[in-house]
């Protein structure tokens, strides 16, 4: 089983819930695999998304890069649908003037097939997500 960006778009993964979406920067941006571009809240918190792998994965490691962000949770479910999300991590992020947060976690009992990223809180009214990726392995198909 080889390692991967389980969050990519091109490894079939989707963003399948976003509470705000702005066309210039729809939450697709987020999994797109290019740094250039982002997922933008429309003001008004908490704001969240919704993951979905289309597959049970094994998530080893989460990065996410974000602007503005100052409480993120994150919340995981091994269902067939997007229900019975538990809470699995919580961070309260530094703010970097000018540049992105770079949040790196290792996770534990990483066994998923979905994910819910809450913004609890920002620094700002709008806070951005740039991108969101899981190292991990595929486990099995969804059955």
């Amino acid at each position: 089983m080889r390692k991967v960006d389980l969050c990519l778009s091109s490894e079939g993964t989707e963003v399948i819930f976003a509470t705000s979406s702005d066309e210039k920067h729809p939450p697709e941006n987020m999994i797109d695999g290019n740094p250039e571009t982002f997922w933008t809240t429309t003001g008004m918190f908490p704001q969240e998304f919704i993951i979905c792998f289309h597959k049970h994965v094994r998530i080893e490691k989460l990065v996410i890069q974000s602007y503005f962000v100052r409480t993120l949770r994150i919340e995981k479910s091994t269902s067939k649908e997007p229900v019975d999300f538990e809470q699995w991590i919580e961070r309260d992020l530094v703010h970097t003037e000018g540049q992105l947060q770079n949040e790196e976690i290792l996770a534990r009992d990483g066994h998923v097939t979905y994910l819910r990223f809450i913004i609890v809180s920002a620094f700002d009214h709008f806070a951005s997500v740039h991108s969101v990726s899981a190292e991990g392995v595929a486990v099995s198909n969804l059955s």
